[in-house]
């Protein structure tokens, strides 16, 4: 069965390289600008994972299309990638020494079939000085990543607590991945290794 990630991210390549299954990554041809945040991120998440996964099933009808979208959530407040780098230092601030929640929506569709759940990972930053946030602001690209920071690699210094999927933070969360691909007929289970 021909699986294809529509995703041109590097983490969740990666990700889900981990498993032997052969697949391609293509860019979803989706707007995700014409969706609003009506308060809820789980339903956002959702709907831009899906949208991203229909797009992609007019030229590729017969393929298992795979999609996701990662939110940070705070306070009521939705931070998606930032516009520059002024927004994710912003970004990095607010989110100093606090709580927020990280929410991946994850999407397995074939033709008009489709699966979709949603992976939640609560996180605790250290309080760190402004000095130490902007050493780690300067050393990781966050214009790419959901609330302006990574968590893999010498990243995850910022963190002091997490409940939840570490991958789900880097984008991808296994279970709910081997969930939707379960639906539609690919089980990751048979491509350990």
């Amino acid at each position: 069965m021909r699986l294809i990630l529509g995703s041109i991210s590097p983490r969740r390549k990666e990700i889900l390289s981990f498993f032997s299954i052969p697949f391609e990554q293509l860019s979803p041809h989706f707007d995700e600008g014409k969706i609003h945040f009506e308060g809820d991120p789980i339903a956002y998440a959702q709907t831009l994972s899906s949208g991203k996964a229909a797009s992609l099933v007019p030229s590729n009808p017969e393929a298992v299309i795979f999609a996701a979208d990662t939110v940070v959530y705070k306070d009521g407040k939705l931070m998606e990638k930032p516009a520059d780098e002024d927004e994710a230092l912003k970004m990095l601030t607010e989110l100093n020494g606090s709580w927020h929640t990280v929410y991946t929506a994850v999407t397995a569709r074939c033709g008009e079939e489709e699966s979709t759940t949603c992976a939640e990972t609560k996180i605790q930053f250290h309080r760190v000085s402004q000095e130490d946030l902007l050493h780690y602001h300067q050393a990781f690209n966050g214009l790419d990543k959901a609330g302006g920071y990574g968590i893999q690699r010498s990243g995850s210094l910022i963190v002091k607590r997490m409940e939840g999927c570490f991958y789900n933070v880097m984008g991808l969360p296994i279970s709910a991945t081997c969930e939707v691909l379960q639906d539609r007929g690919i089980n990751l289970w048979h491509y350990l290794g």
